[in-house]
């Protein structure tokens, strides 16, 4: 299980924050009134996959849809302190 913790995400040029409450990067963003793409929310479809520039994640469940290095899906991922993603959309 990942231990979630207070961060900060900065998405497409925005930080925004992440709470320990929160299941995924994904949750966070729309909590916050971004809409990044998305279809599946368990990573099995890859829609919602970003570039990870800076900072690291953790995955709440190993996706199903193939993740590229430099690439995360942000419907199971949890960020591992502060980071930054770009939208691939």
């Amino acid at each position: 299980m990942c231990k979630t913790i207070a961060s900060n995400i900065t998405f497409n040029g925005k930080t925004l924050s992440h709470s320990p409450d929160s299941p995924s990067i994904l949750h966070s963003l729309e909590r916050q009134g971004e809409t990044p793409a998305y279809q599946c929310r368990e990573g099995f479809c890859g829609a919602c996959r970003a570039t990870l520039k800076q900072g690291a994640v953790q995955y709440s469940h190993e996706p199903l849809a193939f993740v590229r290095d430099g690439e995360i899906l942000l419907c199971c991922s949890i960020p591992d302190g502060d980071v930054v993603i770009a939208s691939d959309d």
